[in-house]
C-alpha cells in the first residue's frame, strides 16, 4: 500500500484557517426585520436594508408631514394686499384701493395665480375633506378672497395685457384671470375655482370660472378632430401636460352645471390624446406629439405622465356611471396604472425619464402617481392587492423628500418639450419648483383615506412583504 503525503505550505495553511475568523470579525450582526423575515444563510435572520421606510405609514405621521408643507406654503404665499407704491398693508378687503397689489417680498415668493398653484388650491380642499382640518381649506379661501379683492385694481392697472408690467419686466399673474391665452392660464386654476365653489369655500368667483372655461371650451386652438393643441414648439403639437390643463376643469364644469357637453369634451381629450401618444407596449405616454413629423421622438417624461394619470382620476371621480365614454376612460386609466407600476424604482419613486433608470428619481411625478393609485383604490377602480403595496412604497419614498422646513426636494423645474434625451436628463431640481407641492398634498390626503379603509388589511404580521388583503364580506 502506497502512502501519499500531502504537504501544505505554511502561508496557505494560515490563509485557509483564517477565513472564518476574518468573516466573523467583519460581518455585521444579523438583524430581524419587521414581520419576522428570515434569510437562508445558516438559518440566521437577515434584515433588508431598505433605502426608505418599508413600514406601513401612520396617519398621524402623514398629517404631520402635510401640516409642515401647509405651514411653509402659508408663509410664502401672499395673504394681504398692500399699496403699490408704499407697501403699506391694506387692513381689510372692505374698501377698494385702485393701487392695491399683493404683498411680495423675500418672504412671499409664491404667485397667487399659476397653474401649479391651481393644483395646490385644489389639493388643500381635498386635505380638509379627508382630515377635517379646516386650516388647509382656509389657505385656499384666504387666497381666493385676496384674488377677488385685487381683481378690479388689476384690471384698472392694465394687468390683463400681454406686455410685462412697467418697472417689473414680468407679466402680471392676473392676466390669466382677465384674459387667458393658454391652457396653462386656464385649466388648473379653473378646476380649483369650481371645486371651491362646489365646497362653498371662499368668495363667489363664477365670472372668473366662466372666463377660464370659455378659453378652454371655445378659444384654445384645436386640431381638426377637436383635440386641444398648441403651435409650440412645432405647429399642431400635443403636450401631454394639457390633459390636466383641460380635463379636470371640463369635468368639474360638467358636475357644476349638469351640462353633458363638458363631460363629452373631457372624454374626447382622453381618448384622442391616448390614440396618438400612449405606447401600449410600455404602458406609458410620450411627452409630445406633433403633426410636423411621422417619426415622433418618444420621451416618456415622468411629470407629463403624472398629469395624464391625475386627469383621468379626476374625470372618473365625477363622470356619471352611465356616460357612454366612462368604460373607455376606465380602461385607459387601468392600462396606464399597470404600465407605471412596472417602472417604479426599488426606492419607491419613479425616474424623470420613466424607462431610463440612469435618469434621476423625481418627486412631483411620483406624488402624482401615489395620488392617482390611492384614489383609484379608494374608489374601487384599481385592485388593492395589485397596487396597494406600490402605492404605500411610493408614499414612503415621496414623504422622505419633505424636509424639515416643509419644502419638497428633488422636484424637476418647469419643463418644455424636448426631442433629445439630454434635455430631460439635465433639467434642474429645486425646492422652489411649485409643481411638487399640490401633488404631495393630494397624495398624502388620499393615502390617509386609503389607510383608513375598512375593506382590507395591510401588511398582516405573518407576511414578509407588504400585502393588501381584502376582508371577507360581511354575512
Amino acid at each position: 500500500m502506497k502512502i501519499v503525503q500531502l504537504t501544505l505550505h505554511l502561508p496557505l495553511l494560515i490563509a485557509l484557517t483564517s477565513v472564518p475568523l476574518l468573516r466573523a470579525q467583519t460581518s455585521p450582526a444579523p438583524q430581524t426585520p419587521p414581520g419576522g423575515g428570515r434569510g437562508f444563510f445558516g438559518g440566521s435572520p437577515i434584515a433588508p436594508k431598505y433605502p426608505v421606510s418599508y413600514a406601513t405609514p401612520k396617519v398621524t405621521d402623514i398629517q404631520a408631514s402635510l401640516e409642515r408643507v401647509r405651514i411653509h406654503l402659508d408663509a410664502a404665499t401672499p395673504s394681504h394686499a398692500v399699496h403699490r407704491d408704499t407697501g403699506e398693508v391694506i387692513p381689510d378687503f372692505s374698501t377698494p384701493a385702485p393701487d392695491a397689489v399683493a404683498e411680495r417680498d423675500e418672504n412671499h415668493t409664491i404667485q397667487l395665480i399659476a397653474y401649479e398653484q391651481g393644483v395646490t388650491y385644489a389639493a388643500m380642499l381635498n386635505a380638509t375633506e379627508v382630515t377635517g382640518d379646516k386650516h388647509f381649506a382656509d389657505y385656499t379661501a384666504q387666497r381666493f378672497a385676496l384674488i377677488k379683492y385685487l381683481l378690479p385694481a388689476a384690471q384698472s392697472q392694465g394687468q390683463g395685457q400681454v406686455q410685462p408690467q412697467p418697472g417689473t419686466g414680468q407679466r402680471s399673474p392676473f392676466r390669466a384671470l382677465i384674459a387667458p391665452r393658454t391652457l396653462d392660464d386656464a385649466g388648473a386654476t379653473c378646476a380649483a375655482l369650481i371645486k371651491a365653489r362646489r365646497a362653498n369655500v371662499g368668495p363667489d368667483l363664477m365670472p372668473q370660472i366662466e372666463t377660464l372655461m370659455g378659453h378652454i371650451a371655445t378659444r384654445q386652438f384645436r386640431l381638426a378632430d377637436g383635440t386641444l393643441a398648441r403651435h409650440d414648439p412645432q405647429p399642431e403639437t400635443l403636450w401631454l401636460d394639457d390633459l390636466y390643463m383641460s380635463v379636470p376643469a371640463l369635468a368639474q364644469m360638467g358636475k357644476l352645471t349638469g351640462d353633458t357637453k363638458y363631460y363629452d369634451d373631457a372624454v374626447k381629450q382622453i381618448t384622442q390624446f391616448s390614440a396618438r401618444m400612449f405606447n401600449p407596449q410600455k404602458g406609458v405616454y410620450m411627452h409630445g406629439w406633433t403633426a410636423n413629423t411621422e417619426d415622433h421622438p418618444e420621451f416618456y417624461w415622468a411629470r407629463a405622465n403624472g398629469w395624464a394619470f391625475m386627469a383621468m382620476a379626476e374625470l372618473l371621480d365625477v363622470l356619471p356611471e352611465d356616460h357612454p365614454g366612462r368604460a373607455a376612460v376606465l380602461k385607459q386609466f387601468r392600462a396606464h396604472a399597470k404600465g407605471l407600476a412596472a417602472l417604479q424604482s426599488g426606492e419607491g419613486r419613479w425616474h424623470n425619464l420613466l424607462d431610463r433608470a440612469d435618469s434621476y428619481l423625481e418627486t412631483s411625478a411620483s406624488a402624482m402617481y401615489v395620488f392617482a393609485y390611492a384614489r383609484g383604490i379608494n374608489r374601487g377602480w384599481l385592485s388593492p392587492v395589485s397596487y396597494g403595496p406600490a402605492t404605500q412604497l411610493g408614499w414612503n419614498a415621496v414623504s422622505a423628500q419633505i424636509n424639515a422646513k416643509g419644502e419638497i426636494e428633488d422636484v424637476c423645474v418647469g419643463t418644455g418639450m424636448g426631442f433629445d434625451p439630454a434635455f430631460y436628463y439635465y433639467r434642474p431640481r429645486s425646492v422652489t419648483a411649485l409643481h411638487g407641492y399640490g401633488p404631495v398634498i393630494f397624495a398624502g390626503s388620499e393615502m390617509i383615506r386609503l389607510l383608513q379603509s375598512e375593506r382590507y388589511n395591510i401588511n398582516p404580521p405573518q407576511a414578509n412583504a407588504t400585502q393588501f388583503v381584502p376582508k371577507p364580506a360581511a354575512p
